[in-house]
Order: C-alpha cells, then sequence, then structure tokens
C-alpha cells in the first residue's frame, strides 16, 4: 500500500513540474527521441553489444587522428 502511495506521489510531483516548465520537458522528450538513451545501446544480444563497440572504436579512432 506504501509503495503505490508513493508512485502516486512521485506521479504528482511530475505532473507538477512538467506544468511548470512546459517547453524544457518538451524539448527534452524530442532529444530522447531522437537521440535515445545510451543505455539502449547496450541492449541486445552479445553480437549487438561487439557490433556496438567496435563502431564506437572506429569512430573515437578516427577522431583522435
Amino acid at each position: 500500500m506504501d509503495l503505490k502511495h508513493e508512485q502516486e506521489k512521485e506521479e504528482k510531483r511530475k505532473i507538477q513540474e512538467y506544468k511548470k516548465h512546459p517547453m524544457i520537458t518538451f524539448a527534452d522528450s524530442i532529444n530522447r527521441s531522437i537521440v535515445g538513451g545510451l543505455a539502449d545501446l547496450t541492449k541486445g544480444n552479445f553480437i549487438t553489444k561487439i557490433i556496438t563497440a567496435i563502431i564506437i572504436a572506429g569512430i573515437l579512432f578516427f577522431l583522435c587522428r
């Protein structure tokens, strides 16, 4: 019961924050929808993680040259 109460309190806090700063929240939503989170890059199976690591290493290699 207490956990549900805490979740409701957190949701109300978020709603109030959205009402206070609508454009910042909108901009943050747009940025996340375009870029995504870094955690999303590492989700997936082993092959996906290896391919992602190779791509990141390649980008860093070309940037440091």
